[in-house]
């Protein structure tokens, strides 16, 4: 028998293999940005599939009302907004605007993003402003917003409001990738966020969590463009993967699962944990002395290296 894991306070996760998922987001209403295309195109559509009203946010007005176009064919309610959530304004308009349609927003999918990599050394100021803009503050600028529209449904006296943030980090901000300071600071910050958010909304009825993903995207294609499948076997780098996940996080099944972060490829979910004390020193009362530090430098490290932390993507 599976263990049924242990969340924070003693919560545990009940696990109904059986349960119907067909309509499991029947009745709620999500906002998707950077829907366009790659991972929150094969998100905006798979919520859709649930039963959920999906807002498809994207700067490209033609792949937006494409998304829209196809979760309408299949019998769903979608449209599109346009706005730039990188911007408080464009955040605020996505947000209203999804409310403005659906009546409210249970659910902010926050994965619009780019790239612009380049080593530390030869990165300028407008690759650093630009990505740090669209990841860190669209994640924010959407996240407020929601926090506000969830908030002021709480204060009114509504019961059971059921908000749910699913932001989008990266291992690159986890395990910090060489030619990526402005991408994989950024996701770092939202992996922080996250945790902060999470502790922010959880009185108003708000979970908050975060993925990973592992997946082909044309951010990723340089990387992962050439790992393709054999005929009829499963593709584990189909963006298409991560969104089930985000279906998951998105219903009231998680509504005890706040905080945390998943690393997300192909058939695999992990669970990941953050920073935590793996060495420690004292110096009986007294300041520290550089002599001091270098003496217990090998007590303070242990077994630990003390060069480049090593990276996590083969897991």
């Amino acid at each position: 028998m599976a263990t049924i894991p242990r969340l924070p306070g003693g919560s545990r996760i009940r696990s109904d293999a059986h349960m119907q998922t067909d309509q499991l987001l029947l009745g709620r209403s999500a906002l998707v940005t950077g829907a366009g295309r790659g991972i929150g195109r094969e998100e905006a559509l798979y919520l859709a599939k649930l039963g959920a009203q999906v807002m498809v946010n994207d700067v490209d007005t033609d792949l937006s009302q494409e998304v829209v176009n196809e979760i309408t064919a299949a019998g769903g309610s979608a449209c599109r907004n346009n706005s730039d959530i990188a911007t408080w304004a464009g955040a605020e308009e996505a947000v209203s605007g999804a409310v403005r349609e659906f009546g409210q927003l249970d659910v902010l999918v926050n994965n619009a993003g780019i790239i612009r990599d380049t080593m530390s050394f030869s990165m300028n100021e407008e690759q650093w402003d630009d990505v740090i803009r669209v990841h860190l503050k669209g994640h924010a600028a959407c996240a407020h917003f929601a926090g506000c529209h969830w908030r002021d449904r709480s204060k009114a006296g509504e019961s059971g409001v059921s908000g749910r943030i699913v932001n989008t980090a990266s291992e690159s901000g986890l395990y910090g990738l060489a030619g990526q300071i402005n991408y994989a600071s950024a996701k770092a910050g939202i992996a922080a966020m996250t945790v902060v958010l999470a502790r922010e909304l959880h009185k108003y009825g708000v979970t908050v969590n975060a993925i990973a993903p592992r997946a082909r995207t044309r951010m990723t294609e340089s990387v992962l463009g050439s790992l393709l499948p054999e005929e009829g076997a499963f593709d584990e780098w189909d963006p298409a993967n991560i969104a089930p996940v985000v279906a998951w996080l998105a219903s009231d099944q998680s509504n005890r699962i706040t905080g945390q972060v998943f690393v997300v490829n192909g058939d695999k979910v992990h669970l990941m944990s953050g920073w935590h004390r793996v060495g420690r020193i004292e110096n009986a009362g007294r300041a520290w002395t550089v002599d001091d530090l270098q003496a217990k430098s090998a007590e303070l490290f242990g077994e630990h290296s003390t060069g480049r932390p090593a990276m996590g993507f083969g897991e």
